[in-house]
């Protein structure tokens, strides 16, 4: 009996035809090595150069190279039914939206797996023909990762029944909370970690920055990612007059360092299937300002563990920080009920036992 309780172990296949997509990879992993260590076989079809294939090297995940061009490219399809028809897998995961693509011409009736898909981006779908058969004939089951997430798929016509809502998680051992918190002693530093692209609105950050520096606050920021934005975003630098206090940091590998380096997180994103920096930022004990969408409205308690505060506002955006850094004991306070609502409701091992589960309930339910 594996240690999840159940008599019947599984023999699952994931799909992830990704080269990178934002780390999401880390919940990936973070599912695969929990059903391993349960005693589930997991095999993983994914693009052979990607960080989720580097990382899974060394561990009991069989994976398998799966290259695929676009949604069209008819070679990953042939690969993965070859695969599905020899192996007799109880389950197929879908992890992205292009191997969700994969499923409508996968094998499916008696004897074919139960199929996830789960759903982390919260741009809504349409509701169409394509839209209502990709989700109710092609998949058995979807997992939405926020409630926002359930919304945008019940509203494009995905059957109730059909929809799951298991939060993401993260690895909370990675993190230390308490350190680098606001202190009158030294000018503060707030600071995020996001791709640069528009989505994340990181010129919104850059505005109230320059906001807070017209009120006389002493301010450092600095963002960690790399993205298409980086070169217009240095330009807004010059142009507001922030030289010296915006410090571009490109990709960092080491993100909790990172967050130790500052006292305030900020996300201030346009859209967000939930959230998993601003976990990592609450993890490490940090009091979080972010945009009040998608999922950042179930991962923050607002005035408990941070401010959610409306897209593109960059005069709320300043006001939220400035009262954080004007209240240092609040600060300090709200990052460690932020460390402690992570540890409680968003950990690796919650997010895949609800995977888990949901696999043996949909197997159950064939039965």
């Amino acid at each position: 009996m594996g240690a999840s309780g159940h008599d019947r172990l599984l023999k699952i296949l994931h799909i992830d035809p990704e080269r990178d997509w934002g780390g999401g990879e880390a919940q990936v992993l973070g599912l695969l090595s929990y059903l391993a260590a349960q005693g589930h076989r997991n095999d993983l079809l994914a693009y052979p150069y990607g960080k989720l294939w580097e990382r899974c090297r060394g561990t009991d995940v069989r994976a398998l190279p799966l290259v695929t061009r676009s949604d069209l490219d008819p070679r990953p399809v042939w690969r993965a039914r070859r695969l599905i028809s020899r192996e007799g897998y109880d389950i197929v995961h879908l992890h992205t939206k292009r191997a969700h693509a994969l499923s409508v011409w996968l094998p499916h009736g008696a004897g074919a797996p139960r199929y996830v898909v789960t759903r982390r981006m919260d741009y809504p779908e349409k509701n169409n023909r394509r839209t209502r058969h990709l989700y109710n004939r092609c998949v058995d089951g979807v997992v939405a990762i926020s409630r926002p997430i359930v919304d945008l798929l019940a509203d494009a016509g995905v059957e109730g029944g059909k929809i799951r809502l298991i939060h993401s998680g993260i690895d909370v051992a990675r993190f230390s909370p308490g350190a680098g918190n606001p202190s009158g002693e030294r000018d503060l530093t707030v600071g995020t970690v996001a791709v640069l692209e528009k989505r994340k609105g990181h010129r919104f950050l850059l505005e109230a920055v320059a906001r807070l520096k017209d009120r006389g606050v002493k301010l450092r920021c600095l963002l960690a990612g790399v993205g298409s934005e980086r070169k217009g975003l240095e330009e807004m630098v010059t142009r507001l007059g922030l030289e010296g206090r915006v410090n571009f940091l490109g990709f960092v590998a080491d993100t909790p360092a990172f967050l130790a380096s500052i006292d305030i997180f900020v996300l201030p994103s346009l859209r967000e299937g939930l959230g998993v920096a601003a976990l990592e930022a609450m993890a490490a004990g940090k009091a979080v300002v972010a945009s009040r969408v998608g999922g950042l409205t179930e991962v923050i308690s607002e005035g408990r563990t941070g401010f959610l505060v409306p897209p593109r506002d960059s005069q709320m955006l300043s006001d939220a920080i400035a009262e954080l850094i004007a209240n240092p004991n609040r600060a300090r306070a709200m990052g460690q009920c932020a460390a402690a609502h992570v540890r409680e409701h968003f950990t690796l091992e919650r997010m895949a036992a609800g995977n888990e589960a949901y696999y043996y309930e949909l197997l159950a339910a064939r039965a």
